[in-house]
């Protein structure tokens, strides 16, 4: 689980309602909720096809479910897998393949050990990171749709609450209630696309980009392994992707 999502909702949701104060329940008004809530959902609904859209929870349960995986030691990892490709020849790595968890390095390694040529497998490889990145910007675009029609769907609660007003003025007790509806539906569109939908967004895209990262970092080490470099040339070529202060540590 992220415990950064997690911090982030509870410190956020705390200072919302601190500003607040005690009258948390002055700020709850379900026909705002409906105007925001639904509008922007059946407006997603509006943009994309089904298919896409009825994937929207799994999307969701990403930003605080992540994976997240140390490049040093993948550098590591793959230098071994250098070390016994140099000292046994390349079919040797068909051994290490049952002991390794990555699909995407399990095909990596299937390509080299099958004989392919490092172009064959850069393009393979490329390939599938490139879809991979598809379908996370598919699954992103959710959210940052949902980011952009909330807010305008808080204005048009506002609209509506003051027509209702204005056509009310002759009734004190219809003023309060549409005066509510005009001001919450401008708030819960700002939070749900600030607080929530585009801060989940940005959360998955820092995610796709590691990700991405990650299996660069093996696509290049696999190619190198491929072409008979020595373990500590694959080493040195993969150590470029790691910050400064970690390249010591592979």
């Amino acid at each position: 689980m992220d415990i950064a999502t997690i911090v982030g909702l509870v410190v956020g949701t705390a200072l919302i309602l601190a500003a607040m104060g005690g009258g948390v329940a002055q700020f709850i008004d379900y026909p705002s909720a409906m105007i925001v809530i639904g509008g922007g959902l059946a407006a997603v609904l509006i943009s994309l096809p089904l298919k896409s859209v009825m994937g929207f929870p799994k999307i969701v349960k990403n930003a605080f479910f992540g994976k997240s995986e140390s490049l040093v030691a993948l550098v590591g990892d793959m230098v071994k897998y250098g070390e016994v490709a140099r000292r046994d020849g390349i079919l040797a790595l068909e051994g290490v393949i049952a002991e390794i968890d990555d699909p995407f390095l399990v095909r990596g390694i299937q390509l080299a050990v099958d004989g392919n040529d490092p172009e064959i497998i850069d393009d393979t490889m490329s390939t599938e990171m490139d879809s991979l990145g598809a379908r996370h910007s598919e699954g992103k675009k959710i959210l940052d749709l949902l980011g952009k029609y909330a807010p305008a769907f808080g204005m048009i609660g506002t609209l509506i609450g003051l027509i209702l007003m204005l056509q009310n003025l002759d009734d004190p007790a219809a003023i309060a209630p549409n005066m509510a509806i005009a001001l919450l539906t401008t708030l819960y569109g700002a939070l749900m696309a600030n607080m929530v939908a585009l801060p989940f967004a940005d959360k998955l895209e820092k995610r796709n980009n590691d990700e991405i990262l990650r299996m660069t970092v093996i696509r290049e080490g696999v190619i190198s392994i491929q072409s008979g470099d020595n373990p500590k040339v694959v080493e040195q070529k993969l150590s470029i992707y790691l910050p400064p202060s970690e390249r010591e540590a592979s």
